[in-house]
């Protein structure tokens, strides 16, 4: 009996510890609060486009009880650098419970013109720790893809960024968005020629918003049956 017992409490434990004890957590972000989104131009058309991803975030969490504020801080070709110095004006002045951080891809793309990794890593970390300093909470989103050939330099490139941002998710104890990681497993099962999840090889077409706003909602807790019903309440927005 008493081996019975120990080998009870070793198996809740080892479910603690993969999550399993988790499973009726309530997502990160509560109603009421008031969420902030920065990044470049794939976020600036998150907001501008009714069906961008930064709309379904905000419908997806609405549709499952959790209406929350937003602020768009997308900006079109910024890098972190240029998010960094607008970081007060655009995002900390407004005053948000949370604030998604998307950037990488202009920093990568832009050649010579980019941010290098090492400066790259300074200024998304102060970004990170400024937000924290003020009580802003911060999701990190893994950057997306630069064309759909992910074996082009780019994407390679692009790598060693995300393994930061993963890197410092931990570090930073902030929730992580790894879209990039979806991005791949679909592009890599995808069997059909032409562009799957963007319009132009960076920006998104619809199902590459609504992948990037399932990875998010996911990140904030959402569980399988909340991102059903998310999907289903992004049928009805309206194109334009």
């Amino acid at each position: 009996m008493r081996y019975g017992l120990q080998y009870s409490h070793l198996f809740l434990s080892c479910m603690f510890i993969l999550g399993v004890a988790d499973a009726s957590a309530k997502p990160l972000i509560k109603d009421g609060q008031k969420l902030a989104f920065l990044g470049d131009s794939i976020t600036q058309q998150g907001w501008g486009n009714p069906k961008g991803y930064v709309r379904l975030v905000l419908a997806g969490l609405a549709t499952n009880g959790i209406n929350v504020s937003s602020v768009p801080a997308g900006i079109g070709g910024h890098k972190s650098n240029q998010m960094l110095e607008r970081l007060q004006r655009d995002v900390l002045s407004k005053n948000p419970d949370w604030m998604t951080l998307s950037c990488g891809v202009n920093d990568v793309w832009h050649g010579t013109n980019g941010i290098p990794l090492d400066q790259y890593k300074t200024n998304i970390t102060a970004i990170v720790e400024r937000c924290q300093a003020a009580g802003v909470k911060v999701m990190l989103l893994t950057a997306t893809v630069i064309t759909e050939d992910l074996k082009n330099e780019n994407n390679q490139k692009l790598a060693a960024y995300n393994d930061f941002l993963r890197a410092l998710a931990k570090k930073k104890k902030c929730p992580l968005a790894d879209l990039n990681q979806m991005f791949q497993q679909v592009l890599k099962a995808n069997q059909k020629p032409g562009l799957v999840l963007t319009a132009d090889g960076v920006h998104m077409n619809p199902e590459g918003d609504k992948l990037m706003a399932k990875g998010i909602l996911k990140a904030f807790g959402l569980k399988d049956a909340q991102l059903k019903k998310a999907e289903e309440a992004w049928v009805a927005l309206p194109a334009k």
